[in-house]
């Protein structure tokens, strides 16, 4: 046995060989089972590139893909008590905020932001599913409020991106009054006829569908998202029967008039545009890096 050969020029060529490889470098598509790289995956606005899945996005990165250079500004959300019931179960309330806020590296699960989205001036709300289930609490309530103030003030329409599992059961009935406070900030904008456009995504449950979430004046969904008060599950097991194939997706509510369009993650900054270019009485956006031209000269009136 020759011991260099077989032990140690082994050993060093395995030190000097040896690299970290990070563990989040490749996503499994819940679809179809495709194994997708991160940069890909993410350079798609994680969609998957094999069966077009469309995967769950951080409001903050929905936003950076949204508005014009990724630029957009943080609106201010009045802070609500941290604990007003005091709730425990496995769990205290707060030790549950701060396991979602180190996870998504978010303060709540919604984000309020305003910018321009091909040089259209808005502002948009997103929410976060991960956190904590996009949960409608008093600090949701506050977000679409804060949103549908700033949006009056500027005489801007509101975009909102839905994602929630309902309200929140830490805060009790605190939770369920954010959906007629919600409602009443939605009227705000309709009194300032100002647009309000709805993106529904996977998923969309709960109170949230029966207040801010469909109160759109267009609403539109992300394809094959859930979109319902109950689940499909709970339906069965109340009714006894078996659902129709589809039932609650997009495609479904579509076809049924609950929605107004459904559309590809990679077309919704474009559609969304055109709508609310539409809707404002505005031309077509230009697109591209050109100044937009100026407007023609008044033409002096003619003696008589």
């Amino acid at each position: 046995m020759n011991w260099i050969t077989n032990y140690v020029r082994p050993k060093i060529n395995s030190l000097f060989s040896r690299r970290e490889v990070p563990e989040n470098l490749w996503t499994k598509c819940p679809e179809c089972g495709t194994m997708l790289f991160h940069r890909e995956l993410a350079d798609n606005l994680n969609v998957c590139t094999n069966c077009d899945h469309h995967m769950a996005i951080t409001p903050r990165d929905r936003f950076k893909a949204l508005f014009d250079g990724g630029i957009f500004v943080e609106v201010k959300v009045p802070e609500p008590l941290s604990d007003p019931l005091q709730f425990k179960d496995q769990k205290k309330y707060p030790e549950r905020m701060k396991a979602a806020q180190k996870a998504t590296g978010e303060k709540e699960a919604m984000l309020v932001a305003e910018g321009e989205v091909l040089r259209t001036p808005v502002v948009a709300v997103a929410q976060d599913f991960a956190f904590m289930g996009g949960s409608m609490g008093m600090y949701v309530g506050n977000a679409v409020i804060a949103a549908a103030q700033r949006a009056v003030d500027l005489k801007r329409p509101l975009l909102l991106f839905s994602a929630a599992g309902g309200a929140r059961m830490q805060e009790g009935i605190l939770s369920l009054m954010q959906m007629p406070r919600t409602t009443v900030a939605i009227q705000m904008l309709k009194e300032a006829r100002l647009p309000y456009v709805v993106v529904l995504t996977h998923p969309t449950t709960g109170g949230v569908t029966a207040s801010y979430a469909m109160l759109g004046d267009v609403q539109i969904a992300e394809p094959n998202a859930l979109i319902c008060f109950a689940g499909p599950r709970v339906i069965e097991q109340t009714i006894r029967e078996k659902l129709p194939e589809g039932f609650q997706r997009a495609e479904y509510l579509l076809d049924h008039g609950m929605l107004d369009r459904v559309t590809h993650r990679k077309n919704m900054r474009d559609e969304l545009v055109t709508i609310l270019r539409m809707l404002t009485g505005q031309p077509p956006a230009i697109k591209g890096e050109l100044p937009q031209p100026a407007p023609a000269p008044e033409t002096p009136a003619q003696p008589a």
